[in-house]
């Protein structure tokens, strides 16, 4: 079975790597790419997402308000968070983000986190 995942993220520019690395790895079916936290938000409710990797630093809202409100949904998707800025990984601790990854980040790292969602769904099951 697939993981269902979306990408976010304003940056043109990264999003596009990130919606390649994505594509890139065996299992992940990538549902979307968003440049507005909002449009994804709007998708998350209409589609089931086991996984979101999201920028912090958005215009309309950011990514840890993004994940602060996908918690509140009943069967929510985890998410990890993506900045350059790494003290926001003490706001991503707070709202129990499942993970976070300092930017620049490499395909590797977004391997391992997927790697650790699986081992965390099959450790539940």
């Amino acid at each position: 079975m697939n993981i269902r995942v979306i990408a976010v993220d304003n940056s043109e520019e990264l999003l596009i790597k990130l919606t390649r690395i994505l594509k890139e790895i065996d299992g992940v079916e990538l549902c979307g790419s968003f440049h507005e936290a909002i449009t994804a938000m709007q998708y998350v409710r209409e589609n089931p997402v086991d996984l979101v990797f999201s920028d912090v630093v958005m215009p309309d809202i950011s990514g840890i308000t993004l994940a602060a409100k996908l918690y509140e949904h009943p069967d929510p998707p985890e998410v990890v968070l993506l900045s350059g800025i790494p003290g926001f990984s003490l706001e991503a601790w707070k709202i129990r983000a499942f993970g976070f990854i300092i930017k620049p980040y490499t395909k590797m790292q977004i391997v391992k986190m997927i790697d650790q969602y699986i081992m965390e769904k099959n450790r539940v099951v």
